[in-house]
C-alpha cells in the first residue's frame, strides 16, 4: 500500500499519530507558554464562523460553547474505559485518559497546566445547560428549551462491539445530565465511505478512532483550510468545521520545522485552543488486544506500527497452508487514497505494504533502499534565492505566491517581511527516494518510474477524491528515474518527516477489462474501477483472488513477491458477526482476531489462554477514541 504512505507526510492518520508508553473544568491556560505565532488572532469563545458558502450556520445546539462544555463535564472517561477494559488495574486505566488530541505521555503533550481539563463533574455540566437555556422540567427526563424543543442529539459511530459497549455507557452519562442521545451504529462501509458519513459531514456527534502514527501530525485534521466542503470537493479531514486561526497557524508551524522545541511550542498553543473551543471530546487511548491460535508463529504487532500485518509473510501454523483471519467489519473499497478505514488499509496491506515500518516508533526502510536523511546525504537542505511571484511556504505554513507583505523564514531562520523587490534566501529540501531492486507486480511486470509517476499524477489530481492535498500543494517538483524519484519541496517547507516516502506506485501497464490502459483513465473514475477498488494488482506477499461481499476475501501467495514466498500460501479474511467472533476463534474456525473485533481481554479469552488453547497479546496503542462535534449545518 505504497500510495497510503503519503499520509505519513500529510499527517493524515494523526493522527493520528501518537507515541505512547501506555492512547476539558478549569485548569488555567498558561500565559507564559512559548508562543510560536504571537500575531495570530484568538477566536471568540462561541462557535467559530467560517466565510465559506456552505456550512456557515452554527449548529442550533452544538454551536453553543456552553453545551459543548457541558457534554465534556458530563463525560466520565474512567467509566468508559472500565467498560471496555475491565481487567486493567485502575492505574492502567487512568493512563489511557486523553485530555487533548495528544496523549499525556507524548513529548508534544502541552502539559495539564496549559490546557483546559474537563474533569467529570455532572453538576457543573447541568449548570451550564441551565445557562444555555436548556431546562429540566419537574418530572422530566430530558431537557427542553423555551420553545419546548427537546435536547436530543444524534450520535453516530460504527457497529463494532467495542463502540457499542462504551457508547451505551456514554448515552447513560448524557441522560444523567438531561441530554437525550440517539445512537446510530452504522456499518463501517458507510461511516468511513468516500462519499458518505464522515466524508460528507453527515453527523451531529460522531465517534471513531484515529489510527496513530509515530508523529503527531494533525494539519489535515485541525487547520482552517482543511475543512471539507462541497466547494473544495470535500477535501480535508477537519469535518468538525473547526476554524480557530491561532490553532490553525500553529498546527501548520508544528508540522513545518525541523526544530523540536518549536514544534512543542506550536503544539502547546493548538492544544490550548482545542480544549477551549471543544470541537471534539478526546476520550481514551485504546489498548490493542489480539487473540490467535496457540501455535501461530511470526505474528508480532508492535507499538508505533499502525498496521500489524506489516510482516504477514512470516505468519504460519505448522502443517497448515491457509490462515483465516476473523474480521467483523468489511472494507468498502481497497482504493485507500480515498478509503482509509482501518479494515480497508489492513486488507490492502497484504497486496501493497508500506514502504517503511515504524516499529516501536523507530522508522526503518522496507521497499526503499534507505531513509534519505540529511545525515546520510540522501536529503539536502539547500539555500535558494526566491523572488516576487515564486511559490513558497510562508512563515505560517501556507502555500503562497511571494509578494510584498508576505512573511517568510529565511535560510538563516529569521522571520522577515518581503518588501516586494529584494530577493530573499530560503531553505529548500530535496530528497532522493530509491526503491529496492526486484519489485514486481503479481503479473511479473517490473515496477518502473512510470508507476511512480502515475501514483503522483492521480494522488494530486483534484478529481481523485483524496482527502487532503497538502503534500501535493507543497511539492515544487518531482524528477522520476528508473525506480525512484527526487522530491523537491517548495522553499520554506521544513517538514520534520521529510525522510519518509512521498509517492506510491500504480501499475501503469495494466489493461482494464474495458480495454483501456489504467494510466489513461481519468482520476475521477478510479473510485469505481473494479481493478482499483476491488481487485488491485499486488506487489506484496499476497494477491486477491476472490471477494465474496459480506462473506470473505481470499488471498493467494504472490509468486513475484520480491522477498520470496510467504510462509503460508493462502490467507482468508472471514467476515464474522461481532457476537460470534470469539466463539469462532475458540472453536478453531479462525486463526486470529484483532483489536477491531476484540473489546479487550475478557475472562473467557484469559481462561482459554491459561489453558493453552489460544495466545493473547495486549499492548499499548497509539490509536485513540474521540467524539467529534459538528459545529455547523448547511
Amino acid at each position: 500500500m505504497l500510495r497510503n504512505r503519503l499520509f505519513f507526510v500529510m499527517g493524515l492518520l494523526v493522527v493520528a499519530s501518537m507515541i505512547l508508553s501506555a492512547c476539558g473544568g478549569t485548569a488555567p491556560v498558561a500565559t507564559e507558554a512559548p508562543v510560536a505565532a504571537t500575531e495570530a488572532p484568538v477566536v471568540a469563545t462561541e462557535a467559530p464562523v467560517t466565510e465559506q458558502a456552505s456550512y456557515t450556520t452554527p449548529h442550533p445546539i452544538l454551536g453553543d460553547l456552553k453545551v459543548r462544555q457541558a457534554l465534556s463535564y458530563c463525560t466520565n472517561k474512567a467509566d468508559l474505559i472500565k467498560s471496555v477494559y475491565p481487567l486493567l488495574s485502575e492505574e492502567e486505566q487512568a493512563k489511557l485518559v486523553m485530555n487533548t488530541f495528544i496523549p499525556t505521555s507524548h513529548w508534544a503533550y502541552a502539559g495539564d497546566e496549559n490546557v483546559t481539563i474537563y474533569a467529570y463533574d455532572p453538576e457543573a455540566g447541568k449548570a451550564l445547560l441551565d445557562e444555555a437555556g436548556w431546562a429540566l422540567a419537574e418530572g422530566a427526563d430530558f431537557r427542553t428549551n423555551a420553545n419546548g424543543d427537546e435536547l436530543a442529539l444524534k450520535f453516530t459511530t460504527t457497529s463494532a462491539a467495542f463502540r457499542q459497549t462504551w457508547a451505551a455507557i456514554w448515552e447513560a452519562q448524557m441522560a444523567e445530565c438531561g441530554v437525550r442521545v440517539v445512537r446510530l451504529h452504522a456499518p463501517a462501509s458507510w461511516w468511513f465511505g468516500d462519499t458518505t458519513g464522515l466524508a460528507r459531514r453527515d453527523y451531529e456527534l460522531g465517534a471513531f478512532a484515529w489510527v496513530g502514527d509515530a508523529d503527531p501530525g494533525g494539519q489535515s485534521l485541525y487547520a482552517c483550510d482543511e475543512i471539507p466542503l462541497p466547494e473544495n470537493g470535500w477535501a480535508g479531514q477537519n469535518a468538525m468545521g473547526w476554524c480557530n486561526e491561532l490553532a490553525s497557524t500553529n498546527i501548520k508551524l508544528a508540522n513545518n520545522t525541523l526544530i523540536k522545541d518549536e514544534r512543542i511550542a506550536a503544539y502547546t498553543i493548538t492544544q490550548a485552543e482545542f480544549t477551549k473551543d471543544i470541537p471534539s471530546i478526546p476520550l481514551f487511548n485504546r489498548t490493542e488486544t489480539f487473540a490467535t491460535a496457540a501455535d501461530l508463529t511470526g505474528f508480532a504487532p508492535a507499538p508505533g506500527q499502525p498496521y500489524y500485518m506489516y510482516n504477514v509473510g512470516d505468519w504460519e501454523r505448522a502443517g497448515q497452508d491457509t490462515l483465516i483471519l476473523g474480521f467483523t467489519q468489511e472494507p468498502a473499497s481497497l482504493y485507500t487514497l480515498v478509503e482509509n478505514a482501518f479494515v480497508a488499509v489492513a486488507a490492502d496491506y497484504f497486496l501493497r505494504p508500506g514502504q517503511t515500518t515504524s516499529l516501536n516508533y523507530d522508522f526503518a526502510p522496507v521497499y526503499i533502499k534507505q531513509l534519505p536523511t540529511l545525515e546520510n546525504g540522501g536529503t539536502t537542505n539547500n539555500d535558494v534565492e526566491v523572488k516576487a511571484g515564486d511559490k513558497v511556504v510562508d512563515a505560517n505554513g501556507d502555500v503562497v505566491e511571494l509578494a510584498a507583505g508576505v512573511k517568510v523564514k529565511t535560510a538563516a531562520g529569521d522571520e522577515v517581511e518581503f518588501d516586494g523587490t529584494t530577493a530573499l534566501t530560503m531553505k529548500q529540501l530535496v530528497s532522493k527516494f530509491e526503491f529496492i531492486d526486484g519489485i514486481k507486480w503479481e503479473d511479473g511486470e517490473p515496477v518502473k518510474a512510470a508507476d511512480i509517476e502515475l501514483s503522483y499524477k492521480i494522488t494530486c489530481d483534484p478529481a481523485s477524491g483524496a482527502t487532503s492535498f497538502i503534500t501535493c500543494d507543497q511539492t515544487a517538483g518531482v524528477e522520476f528515474f528508473e525506480v525512484g524519484y527526487n522530491q523537491t519541496w517548495l522553499p520554506g517547507v521544513q517538514s520534520p518527516l521529510y525522510f519518509l516516502p512521498v509517492w506510491g506506485i500504480e501499475p501503469s501497464h495494466q489493461i482494464l477489462a474495458d480495454g483501456r490502459n489504467l494510466k489513461d483513465v481519468p482520476a475521477s473514475e478510479w473510485t469505481t474501477i473494479p481493478e482499483v477498488a476491488e481487485d488491485p494488482l499486488s506487489y506484496g506477499p499476497y494477491m486477491l483472488t476472490e471477494w465474496v461481499k459480506g462473506e470473505k476475501m481470499v488471498f493467494e501467495a504472490n509468486p513475484n513477491w520480491v522477498f520470496g514466498a510467504p510462509k503460508t500460501p493462502n490467507l482468508v479474511i472471514q467476515i464474522l458477526s461481532a457476537e460470534g467472533a470469539e466463539a469462532a476463534l475458540l472453536g478453531g474456525e479462525v486463526d486470529m482476531l484483532d483489536s477491531t473485533t476484540l473489546v479487550g481481554l475478557n475472562e473467557t479469552l484469559q481462561a482459554a489462554a491459561t489453558e493453552g488453547k489460544i495466545n493473547t497479546l495486549v499492548q499499548a496503542s497509539a490509536t485513540w477514541e474521540h467524539i467529534d462535534i459538528q459545529l455547523f449545518i448547511r
